[in-house]
């Protein structure tokens, strides 16, 4: 789930599994591709594991996870649910659950394959607090959840066309409960510049392959988040030249 870029950028599409909860169907194919994407650089080397056929693994997890966590612990409510956007293989699911008990972690996706591995690993941790996956398109109109506590979205806004972040933005307004948070990980843009020489030819890449792909400007988010009335109050630097935004309503 981009941006952890130990792996080279020239080994990104190299990918076996395309996934991205975006709706194939709400928008128009460009240059004969469809809306959807590859959530996540890593996925080019996902492998299942000998507990079940269907857990994937995505090699990046291991390396953002903790640093995602240690801002989880200290920007989610105490108590309540979270509402995962795009979980992929489900392995970020089950490592935040088992490490914030207090909190119930339903996880979603669009892809039936990306389902398929979150119900396995799901299975395989025996967690309580971990919910079995929705099927969710961010870009839909309505999501399958009534009211979150929070919502979260791992390296889901650059490697997806613009209408998944309206979408995510739109549907965390409406389901997010008053002062309910929304946490954005991943590479953006500054005042309309890449913060590492890496995050612009990554971004590069993107746009050479799909026009609708593209690391955003932090700003531009932040400024649609505000339409449905979530705040930007925490820019956070992570490893590897990504970032976590905190947004609360």
């Amino acid at each position: 789930m981009c941006c952890d870029r130990h792996a080279p950028k020239d080994r990104l599409f190299q990918l076996i599994v395309r996934r991205v909860a975006v709706s194939v169907l709400s928008t128009a194919p460009l240059h004969g591709m469809t809306a959807q994407a590859p959530h996540d650089e890593e996925y080019a080397f996902m492998t299942t594991t000998s507990s079940s056929q269907d857990a994937r693994v995505a090699p990046s997890v291991a390396r953002n996870r903790d640093p995602i966590l240690a801002v989880l612990r200290r920007v989610l409510p105490p108590t309540g649910t979270v509402l995962e956007i795009a979980s992929g293989t489900g392995e970020h699911a089950v490592h935040f659950a088992a490490a914030l008990p207090h909190l119930t972690w339903q996880p979603s996706d669009q892809d039936e394959q990306g389902l398929r591995s979150i119900t396995a690993h799901r299975a395989i941790s025996g967690l309580p607090n971990l919910l079995a996956p929705l099927r969710l398109d961010a870009a839909a109109p309505e999501w399958p959840v009534e009211q979150v506590d929070a919502v979260v979205a791992i390296n889901m806004v650059h490697i997806s066309p613009w209408q998944a972040t309206q979408g995510l933005a739109a549907g965390a307004g409406r389901a997010l409960s008053p002062d309910g948070v929304l946490y954005l990980y991943g590479a953006y843009k500054e005042n309309g510049i890449h913060t590492a020489p890496s995050n612009e030819a990554f971004d590069a890449d993107l746009r050479r392959r799909n026009p609708d792909w593209g690391i955003r400007d932090l700003e531009e988010v932040a400024e649609l988040a505000g339409r449905y009335g979530l705040t930007l109050v925490e820019r956070i630097s992570m490893p590897a030249n990504n970032l976590s935004l905190v947004f609360r309503r």
